[in-house]
């Protein structure tokens, strides 16, 4: 209480910054240097992930298997993107099939999914869900704040383009 506090723009930040970012990349295990902790709720960072990549009219395949997948949608759409929905009921996971199925019903600039939904603790497996993606030209967008440092997330193995 009785030391200075550090600034932003004290140099001596920089070097706090830069071993956030590292401990932050083991977490997520990525080598990504694009790498920002965002100081705020599991919600702003799904807002500040989703505003920043999705443009008026464009298309998301979205996954929605509780609240959290809910709000993806709706921030999707108060993006000015067009939410195609893929559902399951609370407490399953989502078919990757219907993924699948999904992505090819249109041009999508993203897939973004609940890795584990807080609200019933179901776990949707990521294996294949980039590829899928990728060969569509879409982002991977995943949600992973329940997940995180419990459960493998592995954002470069996993070939994930955006996790918070």
């Amino acid at each position: 209480m009785a030391a200075p506090l550090l600034g932003h723009l004290d140099p001596l930040f920089l070097h706090c910054m830069d071993d956030v970012q590292a401990l932050l990349r083991y977490v997520f295990e990525t080598e990504n240097r694009v790498t920002i902790p965002i100081s705020a709720t599991g919600s702003a960072g799904m807002e500040a992930a989703l505003v920043n990549v999705i443009e008026s009219g464009d298309e998301v395949v979205v996954c929605i298997n509780g609240v959290f997948g809910t709000r993806m949608r709706d921030i999707i759409e108060r993006a000015g993107g067009r939410p195609v929905v893929v559902e399951a009921k609370w407490g399953e996971a989502i078919d990757p099939n219907q993924i699948e199925v999904a992505l090819k019903s249109c041009r999508p600039r993203a897939l973004a999914l609940v890795h584990a939904e807080t609200s019933t603790g179901v776990l949707q497996d990521l294996t294949g869900l980039a590829a899928m993606a990728h060969e569509r030209d879409a982002l991977l967008i995943v949600d992973a704040v329940t997940s995180l440092a419990g459960h493998p997330v592995g954002v470069d193995r996993s070939g994930i383009d955006i996790c918070y």
